[in-house]
């Protein structure tokens, strides 16, 4: 039985021709910020120490058929597994940046691109929060990813958003900080 099934796919593979797939490795977007740069500490300013406010991010060009834009920024360093601090999607395409609060959990001012949506975070809301590290150095993740559309649903948390992505991934940027409290 082995045997015929393998006969079975050998022979739709060369009867039906090459299956169109997604390259494995993604090209990428530089994601930079003028806050910190790749590696470096996250200055408390956009912590849960100072103003708690969104650092300022800026990004390259993405691939040609980009629709929009996702943000995911986590913490994978956190004691009960991965902490999700911000998901912004649906970030229109001609963006190439969001200024220094952009999302203002404090202030709860948003000054977000008219279209983009805030997910629902680790911490139950749909804005920024800040690193908060209960102890210890953490990394802190911001991914960028260009996507071929833009995205119906609302408020999605990071996992749902991920689910929702599936396929629709051109391109991808990311930026690492690192923070510890004093």
């Amino acid at each position: 039985m082995k045997h015929f099934l393998l006969f079975l796919l050998i022979s739709c593979t060369a009867a039906c021709g090459a299956v169109e797939t997604r390259p494995t490795t993604l090209p990428s977007i530089e994601l930079s910020s003028p806050a910190f740069q790749t590696g470096q500490a996250i200055p408390p300013r956009y912590t849960c120490d100072g103003e708690d406010s969104s650092p300022p991010l800026q990004w390259g060009d993405p691939p040609e058929g980009t629709r929009s834009f996702a943000l995911i920024m986590d913490d994978p360093d956190a004691p009960a597994g991965t902490w999700v601090h911000w998901v912004v999607y649906n970030l229109p395409v001609e963006v190439r940046e969001l200024p220094e609060g952009a999302s203002r959990a404090r202030a709860r001012e948003f000054s977000l691109p008219q279209g983009a949506i805030q997910g629902k975070t680790s911490f139950n809301r749909a804005d920024y929060g800040g690193p908060c590290p209960p102890s210890g150095e953490h990394r802190y993740f911001f991914r960028l990813y260009a996507l071929d559309t833009t995205l119906e649903e609302s408020a999605l948390d990071k996992k749902a958003l991920l689910k929702a992505m599936e396929g629709h991934i051109l391109a991808q940027g990311e930026l690492m900080g690192v923070y510890q409290r004093k």
